[in-house]
Protein backbone atom coordinates (compact mmCIF):
# COMPACT_ATOMS: atom_id res chain seq x y z
CA UNK A 1 0.00 0.00 0.00
CA UNK A 2 1.40 3.71 -0.79
CA UNK A 3 0.65 6.75 1.44
CA UNK A 4 1.56 10.05 1.13
CA UNK A 5 2.21 11.57 4.55
CA UNK A 6 1.38 15.58 4.51
CA UNK A 7 0.87 17.59 7.28
CA UNK A 8 1.01 21.52 7.98
CA UNK A 9 -0.47 22.68 5.49
CA UNK A 10 -1.16 26.07 7.42
CA UNK A 11 -3.90 27.18 4.64
CA UNK A 12 -4.88 31.14 4.82
CA UNK A 13 -1.33 31.85 6.22
CA UNK A 14 0.56 34.85 6.20
CA UNK A 15 4.15 35.44 6.40
CA UNK A 16 5.83 38.57 6.82
CA UNK A 17 2.03 40.26 5.72
CA UNK A 18 2.11 38.40 2.16
CA UNK A 19 -0.75 36.06 1.95
CA UNK A 20 0.15 32.50 1.16
CA UNK A 21 -3.23 31.44 -0.54
CA UNK A 22 -2.07 31.58 -4.03
CA UNK A 23 0.90 29.64 -3.37
CA UNK A 24 -0.68 27.35 -1.09
CA UNK A 25 -3.32 26.63 -3.76
CA UNK A 26 -0.57 25.71 -6.17
CA UNK A 27 1.15 23.85 -4.35
CA UNK A 28 -2.17 21.21 -3.14
CA UNK A 29 -2.51 21.10 -7.59
CA UNK A 30 1.27 19.93 -7.44
CA UNK A 31 0.43 17.14 -5.09
CA UNK A 32 -2.46 16.51 -6.90
CA UNK A 33 -0.66 16.28 -10.04
CA UNK A 34 2.09 13.95 -7.90
CA UNK A 35 -0.99 11.62 -6.43
CA UNK A 36 -1.88 10.81 -10.66
CA UNK A 37 1.43 10.19 -11.47
CA UNK A 38 2.00 7.84 -7.95
CA UNK A 39 -1.41 6.71 -7.35
CA UNK A 40 -1.48 6.47 -3.81
CA UNK A 41 -4.01 4.33 -2.22
CA UNK A 42 -4.41 7.20 0.85
CA UNK A 43 -3.23 10.50 1.87
CA UNK A 44 -2.48 11.65 5.73
CA UNK A 45 -3.09 15.05 6.50
CA UNK A 46 -1.32 15.12 10.40
CA UNK A 47 -2.51 18.26 11.55
CA UNK A 48 -2.52 22.15 11.43
CA UNK A 49 -4.79 22.21 8.22
CA UNK A 50 -5.54 26.16 8.55
CA UNK A 51 -3.50 28.15 10.38
CA UNK A 52 -6.55 29.97 12.51
CA UNK A 53 -8.98 28.10 15.00
CA UNK A 54 -11.15 30.05 12.67
CA UNK A 55 -10.21 30.31 9.44
CA UNK A 56 -10.55 32.62 6.57
CA UNK A 57 -13.68 31.53 3.89
CA UNK A 58 -11.05 31.38 1.59
CA UNK A 59 -8.86 28.91 3.36
CA UNK A 60 -12.14 26.64 3.75
CA UNK A 61 -13.05 27.01 0.05
CA UNK A 62 -9.14 25.55 -0.91
CA UNK A 63 -9.16 23.26 1.17
CA UNK A 64 -12.70 21.70 0.11
CA UNK A 65 -10.98 21.80 -3.58
CA UNK A 66 -8.26 19.73 -2.20
CA UNK A 67 -10.50 17.02 -0.74
CA UNK A 68 -13.16 17.13 -3.74
CA UNK A 69 -10.75 16.04 -5.82
CA UNK A 70 -9.21 13.65 -3.62
CA UNK A 71 -12.30 12.03 -3.28
CA UNK A 72 -12.95 12.05 -6.96
CA UNK A 73 -9.62 10.00 -7.33
CA UNK A 74 -10.96 7.56 -4.91
CA UNK A 75 -7.99 8.29 -2.86
CA UNK A 76 -8.66 7.32 0.50
CA UNK A 77 -8.04 10.55 3.04
CA UNK A 78 -7.46 11.02 6.47
CA UNK A 79 -7.45 14.28 8.34
CA UNK A 80 -6.21 15.12 11.80
CA UNK A 81 -6.81 18.53 13.55
CA UNK A 82 -3.62 20.11 14.59
CA UNK A 83 -2.63 22.96 17.36
CA UNK A 84 -3.55 25.54 14.82
CA UNK A 85 -6.82 23.98 14.35
CA UNK A 86 -10.61 23.47 15.89
CA UNK A 87 -11.27 19.83 17.00
CA UNK A 88 -14.61 20.65 16.83
CA UNK A 89 -14.64 22.17 13.20
CA UNK A 90 -12.14 19.95 12.23
CA UNK A 91 -14.80 17.14 13.35
CA UNK A 92 -17.37 18.91 11.57
CA UNK A 93 -19.39 16.31 8.95
CA UNK A 94 -16.94 13.75 9.89
CA UNK A 95 -19.71 10.90 9.62
CA UNK A 96 -21.03 12.09 6.50
CA UNK A 97 -17.53 12.64 4.96
CA UNK A 98 -16.63 8.68 5.87
CA UNK A 99 -18.75 7.52 2.48
CA UNK A 100 -16.97 9.60 -0.02
CA UNK A 101 -13.81 7.90 1.57
CA UNK A 102 -12.86 11.23 4.17
CA UNK A 103 -12.00 10.28 7.24
CA UNK A 104 -12.12 13.17 9.59
CA UNK A 105 -10.81 12.89 12.97
CA UNK A 106 -13.49 13.52 16.00
CA UNK A 107 -12.35 15.70 18.78
CA UNK A 108 -10.72 13.28 21.32
CA UNK A 109 -12.40 10.69 23.19
CA UNK A 110 -10.50 8.46 24.39
CA UNK A 111 -11.41 5.77 22.70
CA UNK A 112 -9.72 6.26 19.08
CA UNK A 113 -11.48 4.31 16.63
CA UNK A 114 -9.46 2.40 13.66
CA UNK A 115 -10.33 3.12 9.94
CA UNK A 116 -9.08 -0.22 8.19
CA UNK A 117 -8.22 -0.52 4.25
CA UNK A 118 -6.82 -3.64 3.07
CA UNK A 119 -4.67 -4.89 -0.02
CA UNK A 120 -2.61 -8.02 -1.29
CA UNK A 121 -1.11 -7.88 2.30
CA UNK A 122 -4.31 -7.54 4.49
CA UNK A 123 -4.75 -4.77 6.98
CA UNK A 124 -3.76 -1.40 7.66
CA UNK A 125 -5.81 0.09 10.00
CA UNK A 126 -5.10 3.84 10.81
CA UNK A 127 -5.82 5.45 14.05
CA UNK A 128 -6.46 9.12 14.16
CA UNK A 129 -4.88 11.09 17.14
CA UNK A 130 -5.59 14.29 16.93
CA UNK A 131 -3.22 17.12 18.83
CA UNK A 132 -4.07 16.73 23.04
CA UNK A 133 -3.03 18.30 26.10
CA UNK A 134 -2.60 16.57 29.17
CA UNK A 135 -6.25 18.20 30.35
CA UNK A 136 -7.79 16.77 27.07
CA UNK A 137 -6.29 13.50 28.19
CA UNK A 138 -6.76 13.56 32.24
CA UNK A 139 -10.68 14.42 31.31
CA UNK A 140 -11.51 10.65 30.41
CA UNK A 141 -9.00 9.31 33.46
CA UNK A 142 -9.95 11.20 36.36
CA UNK A 143 -8.17 9.12 38.66
CA UNK A 144 -4.24 9.49 37.33
CA UNK A 145 -2.61 12.56 37.65
CA UNK A 146 -0.98 12.59 33.75
CA UNK A 147 0.86 15.95 34.04
CA UNK A 148 3.18 15.91 31.42
CA UNK A 149 2.70 15.65 27.55
CA UNK A 150 4.47 12.15 27.90
CA UNK A 151 2.23 10.92 30.56
CA UNK A 152 -0.91 12.05 28.92
CA UNK A 153 0.09 10.68 25.20
CA UNK A 154 1.20 7.39 26.77
CA UNK A 155 -1.85 7.12 28.40
CA UNK A 156 -3.93 8.11 24.59
CA UNK A 157 -1.47 5.63 23.02
CA UNK A 158 -2.16 3.13 25.37
CA UNK A 159 -5.43 3.00 25.32
CA UNK A 160 -5.55 2.70 21.26
CA UNK A 161 -3.08 -0.36 21.90
CA UNK A 162 -5.06 -1.84 24.81
CA UNK A 163 -2.37 -1.44 26.99
CA UNK A 164 -4.87 -1.08 29.89
CA UNK A 165 -3.15 -2.40 32.59
CA UNK A 166 -5.26 -3.31 35.93
CA UNK A 167 -6.35 0.76 37.01
CA UNK A 168 -7.94 0.85 32.96
CA UNK A 169 -11.64 -0.01 33.51
CA UNK A 170 -13.65 2.14 31.37
CA UNK A 171 -11.83 5.46 29.50
CA UNK A 172 -15.17 6.89 29.05
CA UNK A 173 -15.63 10.55 31.18
CA UNK A 174 -18.76 11.13 33.13
CA UNK A 175 -22.20 11.59 31.01
CA UNK A 176 -21.40 15.55 31.73
CA UNK A 177 -18.30 15.87 30.39
CA UNK A 178 -19.34 13.61 27.43
CA UNK A 179 -21.22 16.07 25.18
CA UNK A 180 -17.92 17.15 23.02
CA UNK A 181 -17.50 13.95 21.84
CA UNK A 182 -20.80 12.25 21.62
CA UNK A 183 -19.60 10.69 18.31
CA UNK A 184 -17.87 8.00 20.32
CA UNK A 185 -19.92 6.55 22.64
CA UNK A 186 -22.65 6.63 20.43
CA UNK A 187 -21.44 3.99 18.31
CA UNK A 188 -20.24 1.99 21.62
CA UNK A 189 -23.94 1.07 22.15
CA UNK A 190 -22.94 -1.49 19.75
CA UNK A 191 -24.84 -3.29 21.96
CA UNK A 192 -27.78 -2.99 19.96
CA UNK A 193 -25.86 -4.66 17.18
CA UNK A 194 -29.07 -3.51 14.48
CA UNK A 195 -26.58 -0.92 15.87
CA UNK A 196 -24.59 0.71 13.30
CA UNK A 197 -27.65 2.79 12.40
CA UNK A 198 -28.41 3.54 16.16
CA UNK A 199 -26.17 7.08 15.96
CA UNK A 200 -28.98 8.22 13.52
CA UNK A 201 -32.45 6.52 14.50
CA UNK A 202 -34.07 10.27 14.59
CA UNK A 203 -33.25 10.59 10.82
CA UNK A 204 -33.67 7.59 11.22
CA UNK A 205 -34.00 5.22 8.87
CA UNK A 206 -34.84 8.20 6.34
CA UNK A 207 -33.08 7.37 2.88
CA UNK A 208 -30.68 10.04 3.42
CA UNK A 209 -29.44 8.90 6.82
CA UNK A 210 -28.48 5.67 5.41
CA UNK A 211 -25.05 7.08 4.13
CA UNK A 212 -23.79 8.02 7.63
CA UNK A 213 -24.04 4.87 8.69
CA UNK A 214 -23.92 2.65 5.93
CA UNK A 215 -19.95 3.37 5.51
CA UNK A 216 -19.38 2.85 8.95
CA UNK A 217 -19.44 -1.11 9.37
CA UNK A 218 -17.28 -1.42 6.07
CA UNK A 219 -13.93 0.13 6.75
CA UNK A 220 -14.50 1.64 10.14
CA UNK A 221 -14.14 -0.54 13.41
CA UNK A 222 -16.96 1.78 14.83
CA UNK A 223 -18.82 -1.04 17.21
CA UNK A 224 -15.53 -2.00 18.86
CA UNK A 225 -13.75 -0.60 21.56
CA UNK A 226 -9.93 0.02 19.91
CA UNK A 227 -8.45 -1.71 22.96
CA UNK A 228 -10.30 -4.86 21.40
CA UNK A 229 -9.46 -4.26 17.97
CA UNK A 230 -6.01 -3.43 17.86
CA UNK A 231 -3.81 -6.19 16.71
CA UNK A 232 -0.18 -6.73 16.57
CA UNK A 233 -0.10 -9.00 13.62
CA UNK A 234 -1.69 -6.19 11.36
CA UNK A 235 -0.24 -3.40 9.85
CA UNK A 236 -1.02 -0.25 12.18
CA UNK A 237 -0.46 3.45 10.97
CA UNK A 238 -0.83 6.03 13.64
CA UNK A 239 -1.01 9.70 12.67
CA UNK A 240 -0.75 12.57 15.44
CA UNK A 241 0.42 16.03 16.51
CA UNK A 242 2.45 16.36 18.88
CA UNK A 243 6.69 17.62 19.28
CA UNK A 244 8.15 15.11 19.88
CA UNK A 245 11.35 15.13 21.97
CA UNK A 246 15.00 15.09 19.38
CA UNK A 247 13.11 17.13 16.58
CA UNK A 248 14.63 19.82 15.30
CA UNK A 249 12.55 23.06 15.06
CA UNK A 250 11.54 25.84 12.96
CA UNK A 251 10.92 29.36 13.32
CA UNK A 252 7.06 29.73 11.99
CA UNK A 253 6.07 26.71 14.41
CA UNK A 254 4.57 27.40 18.20
CA UNK A 255 7.01 26.89 21.08
CA UNK A 256 6.38 26.11 24.31
CA UNK A 257 8.77 27.92 26.98
CA UNK A 258 10.97 25.35 28.59
CA UNK A 259 9.94 22.22 26.20
CA UNK A 260 6.94 21.64 27.92
CA UNK A 261 4.91 19.76 25.09
CA UNK A 262 8.00 17.43 24.21
CA UNK A 263 6.59 13.57 24.01
CA UNK A 264 9.12 10.88 24.42
CA UNK A 265 9.41 8.70 20.83
CA UNK A 266 8.96 5.67 23.07
CA UNK A 267 5.10 6.46 23.31
CA UNK A 268 4.90 5.81 19.87
CA UNK A 269 6.36 2.31 19.82
CA UNK A 270 4.30 -0.75 18.19
CA UNK A 271 3.06 1.31 15.39
CA UNK A 272 4.21 0.27 11.94
CA UNK A 273 4.39 4.03 10.58
CA UNK A 274 3.69 6.85 13.15
CA UNK A 275 2.36 9.63 10.57
CA UNK A 276 3.92 12.96 12.57
CA UNK A 277 2.51 16.83 12.22
CA UNK A 278 3.72 19.22 13.94
CA UNK A 279 7.12 20.51 13.16
CA UNK A 280 7.46 21.99 10.00
CA UNK A 281 10.90 20.30 8.96
CA UNK A 282 11.11 17.00 7.20
CA UNK A 283 12.71 14.81 9.63
CA UNK A 284 13.11 11.21 11.21
CA UNK A 285 12.74 10.78 14.77
CA UNK A 286 15.09 7.79 15.89
CA UNK A 287 13.62 5.69 13.38
CA UNK A 288 12.86 6.13 9.12
CA UNK A 289 9.11 5.32 10.33
CA UNK A 290 8.68 7.93 13.21
CA UNK A 291 8.75 10.93 10.92
CA UNK A 292 7.37 14.52 10.22
CA UNK A 293 6.91 15.09 6.82
CA UNK A 294 7.26 19.02 7.04
CA UNK A 295 5.26 21.44 5.35
CA UNK A 296 4.88 21.97 2.03
CA UNK A 297 5.99 25.34 1.86
CA UNK A 298 8.51 27.12 3.38
CA UNK A 299 6.49 29.60 6.20
CA UNK A 300 9.86 31.71 7.64
CA UNK A 301 13.22 32.16 6.68
CA UNK A 302 14.83 29.11 9.03
CA UNK A 303 13.50 27.37 6.16
CA UNK A 304 15.14 28.54 3.34
CA UNK A 305 17.75 25.70 3.21
CA UNK A 306 15.03 22.85 3.66
CA UNK A 307 13.69 21.07 0.70
CA UNK A 308 9.76 20.54 0.87
CA UNK A 309 8.39 17.23 -0.12
CA UNK A 310 5.70 14.94 -0.05
CA UNK A 311 6.46 11.57 2.07
CA UNK A 312 5.83 8.49 0.49
CA UNK A 313 5.14 5.15 2.33
CA UNK A 314 5.31 2.02 0.80
CA UNK A 315 4.16 -0.84 3.00
CA UNK A 316 4.49 -4.34 2.11
CA UNK A 317 4.22 -7.32 4.15
CA UNK A 318 4.00 -7.04 8.13
CA UNK A 319 7.56 -5.32 8.98
CA UNK A 320 8.38 -4.10 5.57
CA UNK A 321 7.60 0.10 5.46
CA UNK A 322 9.62 1.68 3.09
CA UNK A 323 9.73 5.94 2.84
CA UNK A 324 11.00 8.47 0.18
CA UNK A 325 9.97 11.95 -0.88
CA UNK A 326 9.16 13.78 -3.86
CA UNK A 327 10.42 17.19 -4.03
CA UNK A 328 7.36 19.93 -3.93
CA UNK A 329 8.61 22.85 -6.30
CA UNK A 330 6.67 26.27 -5.13
CA UNK A 331 5.31 29.01 -7.15
CA UNK A 332 7.66 30.94 -5.56
CA UNK A 333 10.55 30.10 -3.14
CA UNK A 334 11.57 31.63 -0.06
CA UNK A 335 15.42 32.93 -0.26
CA UNK A 336 18.13 34.63 1.65
CA UNK A 337 20.15 37.43 -0.17
CA UNK A 338 23.47 39.21 1.19
CA UNK A 339 25.99 41.44 -0.02
CA UNK A 340 26.46 45.10 -0.96
CA UNK A 341 23.66 47.45 -2.36
CA UNK A 342 25.45 48.03 -5.37
CA UNK A 343 26.06 44.33 -6.46
CA UNK A 344 23.21 43.28 -5.10
CA UNK A 345 20.91 45.78 -7.63
CA UNK A 346 23.93 44.72 -10.55
CA UNK A 347 21.72 43.61 -14.00
CA UNK A 348 24.77 40.66 -13.68
CA UNK A 349 23.81 39.92 -10.23
CA UNK A 350 20.11 38.96 -10.44
CA UNK A 351 19.91 37.93 -14.27
CA UNK A 352 18.37 34.63 -14.62
CA UNK A 353 17.32 34.35 -11.24
CA UNK A 354 14.03 34.07 -10.01
CA UNK A 355 13.71 37.77 -8.42
CA UNK A 356 9.99 37.41 -7.89
CA UNK A 357 10.92 34.58 -4.75
CA UNK A 358 10.09 35.48 -1.41
CA UNK A 359 13.48 37.40 0.08
CA UNK A 360 15.18 38.49 2.94
CA UNK A 361 18.07 40.29 1.71
CA UNK A 362 20.68 41.55 4.34
CA UNK A 363 22.71 44.74 3.34
CA UNK A 364 26.32 45.07 3.83
CA UNK A 365 27.05 48.33 3.53
CA UNK A 366 28.09 50.38 6.41
CA UNK A 367 26.00 53.56 5.23
CA UNK A 368 22.27 53.03 5.65
CA UNK A 369 20.91 53.38 1.96
CA UNK A 370 17.97 55.81 1.43
CA UNK A 371 14.82 54.09 1.23
CA UNK A 372 16.33 50.89 0.04
CA UNK A 373 13.12 48.15 0.61
CA UNK A 374 11.30 50.48 -1.89
CA UNK A 375 14.25 50.13 -4.68
CA UNK A 376 15.07 46.54 -4.04
CA UNK A 377 11.37 46.21 -4.61
CA UNK A 378 11.66 47.54 -7.92
CA UNK A 379 13.88 44.80 -8.81
CA UNK A 380 12.26 42.19 -6.14
CA UNK A 381 9.28 42.98 -5.71
CA UNK A 382 8.42 39.97 -3.02
CA UNK A 383 11.19 41.48 -0.93
CA UNK A 384 9.75 40.36 2.58
CA UNK A 385 12.40 41.29 4.98
CA UNK A 386 15.76 43.53 4.49
CA UNK A 387 18.34 44.03 7.42
CA UNK A 388 21.63 44.99 7.55
CA UNK A 389 24.92 43.37 8.74
CA UNK A 390 27.63 45.90 8.89
CA UNK A 391 29.96 47.27 11.95
CA UNK A 392 27.26 49.21 13.39
CA UNK A 393 24.91 45.82 13.47
CA UNK A 394 27.51 43.69 14.99
CA UNK A 395 28.59 45.88 17.73
CA UNK A 396 24.93 44.79 19.45
CA UNK A 397 24.07 48.32 20.30
CA UNK A 398 24.87 48.65 23.96
CA UNK A 399 24.69 52.78 24.44
CA UNK A 400 26.10 53.95 28.16
CA UNK A 401 25.32 57.57 28.81
CA UNK A 402 28.23 59.87 28.95
CA UNK A 403 29.60 60.69 32.60
CA UNK A 404 30.85 64.18 30.78
CA UNK A 405 27.08 65.10 29.39
CA UNK A 406 26.66 68.47 30.87
CA UNK A 407 30.07 69.65 29.71
CA UNK A 408 30.18 68.10 26.42
CA UNK A 409 28.46 70.48 23.38
CA UNK A 410 25.65 69.28 21.66
CA UNK A 411 27.80 68.59 18.42
CA UNK A 412 30.48 66.46 21.04
CA UNK A 413 27.28 64.26 22.61
CA UNK A 414 26.01 63.92 19.01
CA UNK A 415 29.58 62.81 18.07
CA UNK A 416 29.92 60.35 20.81
CA UNK A 417 26.04 58.68 19.91
CA UNK A 418 27.26 58.62 16.42
CA UNK A 419 30.21 56.64 17.20
CA UNK A 420 28.91 54.02 19.43
CA UNK A 421 25.75 53.17 17.26
CA UNK A 422 28.21 53.20 13.87
CA UNK A 423 31.09 51.85 15.84
CA UNK A 424 33.22 54.25 13.98
CA UNK A 425 33.58 57.86 14.22
CA UNK A 426 32.00 60.90 12.05
CA UNK A 427 33.91 61.73 8.91
CA UNK A 428 34.91 65.67 8.68
CA UNK A 429 32.33 66.31 5.84
CA UNK A 430 29.66 64.32 8.46
CA UNK A 431 30.93 66.50 11.13
CA UNK A 432 30.53 69.96 9.50
CA UNK A 433 27.09 68.99 8.02
CA UNK A 434 25.79 68.47 12.18
CA UNK A 435 27.30 71.03 13.17
CA UNK A 436 25.17 73.47 10.26
CA UNK A 437 22.13 71.49 11.04
CA UNK A 438 22.36 72.31 14.76
CA UNK A 439 23.72 76.24 14.04
CA UNK A 440 20.98 76.32 11.96
CA UNK A 441 18.09 75.14 14.27
CA UNK A 442 19.73 77.00 17.12
CA UNK A 443 19.17 80.21 15.25
CA UNK A 444 15.40 79.28 15.14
Amino acid sequence: MKIFHLSDLHLGKRVNEFSMLEDQEYILTEIIRAADEERPEAVVIAGDVYDKAVPSAEAVELFDRFLVRLSKRGIRTFVISGNHDSPERIAFGGRLMDASGIHMSPVYHADVQPVTLTDEFGKVNFYMLPFVKPANVRRFFPDEELATYTEALRRAVAEIRGDRGEEAGNPEPAPAEMEQGDLAPEPAPAETEPGELAPEPAPAETEPGELAPEPAPVENALSESAALTFRNDERNVLIAHQFVTGASRSESEEISVGGTDNVDASVFDGFDYVALGHIHGPQNVGRETLRYCGTPLKYSFSEAGQVKSITVVRMGPKGTTEVSTLPLVPRHDLREIKGRYMDITAKAFYEGTRTDDYLHITLTDEEDILDAVGKLRTIYPNLMKLDYDNARTRSGGDFTVSEKMETLSPLSLFEEFYEKQNNRPMTEEQRAFVEELMNGMASM
